[in-house]
């Protein structure tokens, strides 16, 4: 990796285009070194595992919307179009159509991969615009399923890297600003463009996708799944108008008025940003992690440790006999989904389904009552307003405890985690102690998951919703992808049972 200090310059410094962090992108987005084998395997498991979370969510509103949306845009003259999970393999919209409504589809449960660093990501919401952009223009560019490993690849590798270097939600930015530079990178890595193109494309997507981060706080809206799929729309809309020789602001994050001045540290900030050195492996994504649970990340761990201790103290489902359960753990938990957020809907039994899944409390209570977790019964209604879930649930708080949000930041591998220490206060007055560092799916902790692990959320969250020989035909092509000519790569998305999609309401608008 290569350090590159990234400051805000004054306008009368003319800082040179090569020495800005948007042509810096551009240099790894373009540099063709191939991704190895291992590599390769997680960018499958990984579209695996999109494909999993969007089958769960096809009959959902926000992706119900998304996908009519799309099919209101037809394909362009410029390609084949891109497929829309739950169409069929003849139906294909405009790409970036496309990207808007798969990418809402994977993001709506919140149940994909995950990054955690200075800031947080989702990395897996780059696998949408860039695979849309691949299907429409594979017969036109030759594009084949290496050439897509590659596109995702660096989409991995930007996000992430620029996720441990640079945070976003210090200054109320929403994560996405991070991923229209990235797929706007892996799309231009995916078509072999040129570093000005590619320049160009990033630092317009970056200028289009900074919001503020509202829409994760309080009561959460329907479009947190949209967000990243609006990042990613962009960056397909931003290569397009680069390509065709249109320019963007510059320097996009060392500018006077750009984004680091304006929107993050201010005008004397300074960075420190690794990417690859030209030659260098991408190799980010091996450093990302999946989801066993529908549930924020920091959640996951705590999940696990509720389901363990409902096996070894059955007592503590009856909030009888608890008098406070305090939930020792990092700075982003307590404060961003934990008591510390001070949401009053993050204890509220008639909070959305999104505000739910961002509430560390909710969910622990849940998963201690219950031993498990659905990605669809552990949110219901009827489950939150529970008369003994809402008694517990409102003796669970949350504290900052140094040390975990020391792990939390940690570079090193082994002893960066996502957990917590539980303390539970019993009526009788005896205490029940227990912690958790990493989630059991992840790659250190109790049952990590690999391509069976992969493999099985999908058939797990596909079975109500696709055929069983559409389950395994998208496995056999995705597990494929590495070989697959450019006629193949229409193939990589799933087509619901029949009448699945015509029985739902669809909702009207202005398209």
């Amino acid at each position: 990796m290569q350090l590159h200090n990234v400051r805000v310059h004054r306008s009368d410094e003319n800082l040179a285009r090569k020495d800005q962090l948007a042509w810096k992108i551009a240099e790894v987005a373009a540099d063709p070194i191939p991704v190895s084998d291992e590599v390769t395997e997680m960018v499958i498991n990984r579209l695996i595992d999109n494909a999993s979370v969007a089958a769960a969510s096809l009959t959902r509103g926000p992706v119900t919307a998304a996908r009519a949306q799309a099919m209101a845009h037809p394909r362009s003259n410029g390609g084949e179009g891109s497929t829309v999970f739950g169409l069929g393999f003849g139906r294909r919209v405009s790409p970036e159509w496309a990207a808007w409504a798969n990418g809402v589809a994977v993001r709506e449960l919140d149940f994909h991969d995950t990054f955690l660093a200075a800031e947080y990501s989702h990395p897996g919401d780059n696998i949408p615009p860039i695979l849309a952009v691949a299907q429409h223009l594979a017969t036109a560019r030759g594009l084949s399923g290496r050439d897509l490993v590659r596109g995702i690849a660096t989409g991995y590798e930007i996000q992430i890297d620029l996720v441990k270097s640079i945070s976003l939600h210090e200054h109320k930015i929403d994560h996405v600003a991070h991923l229209g530079p990235s797929a706007a990178a892996g799309i231009g890595t995916l078509l072999g463009l040129d570093e000005e193109t590619i320049f160009q494309a990033v630092g317009q997507a970056l200028h289009t996708t900074t919001a503020t981060r509202q829409s994760r706080k309080g009561e959460i809206s329907s479009w947190k799944a949209h967000a990243p799929a609006f990042a990613g729309k962009m960056a397909v809309e931003a290569v397009d108008r680069a390509m065709r020789g249109q320019t963007s602001p510059t320097p996009i994050y060392e500018g006077e008025d750009g984004v680091i001045a304006w929107l993050l540290d201010g005008p004397d900030a300074a960075y420190e940003v690794f990417l690859p050195k030209t030659g260098s492996a991408k190799r980010a994504i091996l450093d990302s992690y999946t989801k066993e649970h529908s549930a924020e990340y920091q959640a996951q761990a705590l999940i696990d440790l509720g389901r363990k201790l409902h096996r070894e103290h059955p007592e503590l489902v009856d909030p009888a006999n608890i008098a406070g359960i305090v939930i020792h753990t990092s700075h982003h938990t307590h404060y961003v989904i934990g008591s510390g957020a001070n949401d009053p809907q993050k204890y509220d039994p008639t909070a959305s389904r999104e505000t739910l899944d961002h509430s560390v409390p909710y969910i622990f209570t849940v998963a201690l009552q219950d031993g498990t977790w659905d990605h669809v019964d552990s949110y219901s209604p009827e489950r939150a307003g529970r008369a003994d879930t809402v008694a517990l649930w409102n003796k669970v708080t949350t504290q900052e405890d140094k040390e975990w949000t020391r792990r939390y930041h940690s570079i090193d591998p082994a002893e960066k985690a996502f957990g917590a220490r539980v303390e539970i206060e019993l009526t009788d007055g005896s205490r029940i102690v227990d912690e958790i560092a990493v989630a059991d799916a992840h790659p250190l902790g109790a049952k990590p998951f690999a391509r069976a692990e992969y493999i099985n959320k999908f058939r797990t969250l596909a079975e109500d919703v696709l055929d069983q020989s559409e389950i395994e035909r998208f496995l056999d092509v995705a597990q494929n992808l590495a070989t697959l000519k450019p006629g193949d790569l229409g193939r990589l998305t799933i087509i619901a049972r029949p009448g699945l999609l015509t029985s739902l309401a669809t909702p009207n608008g202005i398209f």
